[in-house]
């Protein structure tokens, strides 16, 4: 991630591609758990009716590759967020923080999912439960 610490202009300015690489994130790990809740029941119910016959081929594999893929693409999303300096807190709501310093102190500037700016702010050790309005600048 670097040192990297923005201010809340630049926060806001980049904004709208995290909003976009976090519905595709979103989007990518919702299809994630339904395909893998699938292949869980599956899987349970194959090895039910077929005990593990010796030397047979494995029926799932196909499923296995797809859900490995898909891990690696959110794991790819996941990074490109670091990357680009910010902290993704959390996908489902979207939270996201960014370094930030105010009045020579080290502080998160946050984003959650349904603002449409960002506007608040908190201590690193506070949490979102510590947010607070960033203040009015002139």
């Amino acid at each position: 991630m670097g040192n990297k610490t923005f201010t809340l202009e630049e926060a806001n300015e980049l904004l709208p591609q995290l909003k976009k690489d976090l519905k595709l994130l979103q989007q990518l790990t919702a299809q994630f758990e339904n395909l893998y809740v699938d292949y869980q029941k599956e899987k349970a119910a194959y090895e039910q009716a077929f005990a593990a016959v010796e030397g047979s081929k494995d029926p799932f594999f196909e499923q296995e590759s797809q859900l490995e893929f898909m891990k690696m693409e959110a794991d790819l999303l996941i990074d490109n967020f670091s990357r680009k300096g910010v902290l993704l807190k959390m996908i489902n709501p979207g939270l996201i923080d960014f370094p930030a310093e105010l009045d020579g102190e080290d502080i998160l500037i946050c984003w959650k999912e349904g603002e449409e700016h960002v506007s608040h702010y908190h201590g690193w050790h506070d949490g979102f439960i510590g947010r607070k309005p960033y203040p009015e600048q002139d």
